[in-house]
């Protein structure tokens, strides 16, 4: 079921000083033997942190010939305890092939589910095919037997089962639980060399959904049992982001996806977010976020005395960096940060937005958060904080590896030693403080007014809208599918009141969604072609 019935259709943003009830700090942990890795699966057993695939080198270059190379994969499974500073590694080399090839992959999707961990796609050389491919693989790992093997220096075959299935082709998406059912949000499927002008080096395709399945088993063999798939080829457009667990009002528990790349419209984040229910998701326009662009790091906590929300994110890269002065500067090459934010969703559905700390360095992009809360007995993904009895700092996880950057931008220089990949470990603290009731800071939507004429429309359709300044804007139709199905250019236009025609030839009856956007903000409303 696809629901668009929570679209807001006027954007509305504000940046919000000293909200947030706690600050954030980091503190080094020394594990020595932890091979810097990003990008990478994670997964817990007792006191122990288990870390599978990913890279062993910072961001990828540019050139296709240079990019991804096959010699800075993680070719270990490592598993480390923080606070003993013990560490065990076991080399990928005795695993079958096709265990071999995805698990040393990059951006795979991982779950944990007790002692199993689920670990699907990933993008990365493949011996085997002669080229850069997305795994299009399902892998379910026995936690217990798999960290015993490598603390035993035994077998580690007897850990994993795999199978082949071509919905699992995915990188940069999120994989989530709700119940037995697995959520696989947005993604793409990429295969060839990267190539930063859309050369002929690859082929890419977003999957565009969210994929609900469950996973069978006979014990020996994986199957995908039922499956169901959801479709937004505008809002669900979204790889290399962060999905969080959320509890919304009434207690309801799902997904929210966060910003991510690329819009249709221009090539930067989305700042609009997506939540996702058991029965459908639903687009919120009504909230920007502007820090935490790129995947990182992200610590999903909730006060239920308060019933707020709290999603911590940790560095990482942002379009956006908090001033001194509590302005934001806008950065279009969307640098690498040291932000700490945090998006607060207040028992009314209300969504703010606040940075709560900084990291040490430019770090975060490709970090994994791993908590050490017991889990909130609403969901075991989320976990539990009392604002109002917290008194003094309360140690709450582990920051892990992630990239570390020498500069924020750095892609258009970058050799490969611009960056590397952290093989910091930090013990993350929450600080109570007093709010101060600061008055919010309005951001000035650019668009506003979306009116269509005739509705229905039969040869033309008239758009009406107010652009709060100048920007490039573009019409983009969407069937009752979820599907685009053309797109338009008005060219960059002067900032006022605008009306411009748009023709109907070769569009076919039916129902529609028309989306306007400029800049970051986009309107949408239903019309029907008769």
């Amino acid at each position: 079921m696809r629901n668009f019935s929570l679209v807001i259709f006027t954007l509305f943003s504000v940046w919000l000083s000293a909200q947030t009830p706690f600050t954030v700090t980091v503190e080094p942990v020394s594990v020595p033997g932890f091979t810097g890795v990003q990008s990478f699966v994670s997964a817990t057993y007792n006191d122990y942190l288990l870390i599978i695939g990913g890279r062993q080198d910072g961001l990828h270059e540019r050139q296709p010939f240079a990019s991804f190379r096959p010699e800075g994969n993680n070719t270990i499974i490592q598993l480390l305890q923080p606070e003993t500073g013990e560490h065990y590694a076991a080399s990928l080399s005795g695993l079958p092939e096709p265990l071999r090839e995805q698990l040393q992959s990059t951006n795979m999707e991982f779950y944990q589910d007790g002692d199993q961990l689920y670990i699907i796609g990933g993008y990365g050389y493949s011996p085997s095919m002669g080229d850069h491919i997305t795994y299009a693989q399902l892998t379910v790992v026995d936690i217990p037997v798999l960290a015993e093997a490598i603390l035993n220096e035994g077998d580690l075959s007897a850990a994993f089962r795999y199978t082949s299935d071509y919905r699992m082709a995915v990188t940069g998406g999120y994989l989530g639980q709700l119940q037995d059912t697995f959520y696989l949000v947005g993604g793409h499927r990429f295969t060839g060399r990267y190539n930063p002008h859309n050369g002929p080096s690859f082929e890419q395709e977003y999957t565009n959904q969210v994929r609900k399945f469950t996973v069978e088993t006979d014990g020996s063999e994986l199957t995908v049992g039922y499956y169901e798939a959801w479709t937004d080829e505008m809002q669900l457009h979204r790889r290399d982001y962060n999905l969080a667990p959320q509890v919304f009002p009434d207690s309801k528990v799902g997904f929210t996806a966060f910003s991510g790349v690329f819009q249709h419209a221009v090539d930067l984040p989305f700042l609009n977010t997506v939540d996702i229910l058991p029965g459908g998701y639903a687009v919120n326009n009504n909230f920007e976020q502007y820090l935490n662009h790129y995947h990182c790091g992200t610590a999903p906590l909730y006060d239920a005395a308060s019933e707020t929300m709290y999603t911590v994110f940790f560095g990482g890269m942002s379009q956006f960096v908090p001033q001194q002065d509590g302005s934001l500067l806008e950065d279009q090459e969307v640098p690498f940060v040291n932000t700490v934010g945090c998006v607060s969703r207040n028992s009314d559905g209300s969504m703010m937005e606040e940075k709560v700390g900084e990291l040490p360095a430019l770090l975060g992009a490709g970090s994994e958060f791993i908590a050490t809360l017991p889990a909130s007995s609403l969901s075991k993904d989320i976990y539990p904080v009392n604002m109002a009895e917290l008194s003094d700092s309360l140690f709450i996880g582990y920051l892990v590896g992630g990239i570390e950057s020498s500069a924020p931008n750095i892609f258009f220089i970058n050799d490969g030693t611009q960056s590397e990949a952290s093989n910091g470990l930090y013990r993350v603290y929450l600080k109570p403080v007093v709010t101060t009731g600061t008055a919010p800071v309005e951001r000035e939507a650019s668009l506003s007014k979306l009116q269509l004429s005739p509705n229905p429309a039969t040869t033309v359709l008239s758009t009406q809208f107010e652009l709060q300044q100048a920007a490039e804007v573009r019409a983009t139709f969407v069937d009752s599918q979820g599907r685009i199905v053309r797109q338009i250019s008005f060219g960059r236009q002067p900032a006022g009141e605008q009306q411009h025609h748009i023709s109907l030839e070769n569009l076919p009856a039916g129902s529609y969604w028309l989306n306007i956007s400029a800049r970051q903000s986009q309107l949408a409303l239903p019309f029907i072609r008769k």
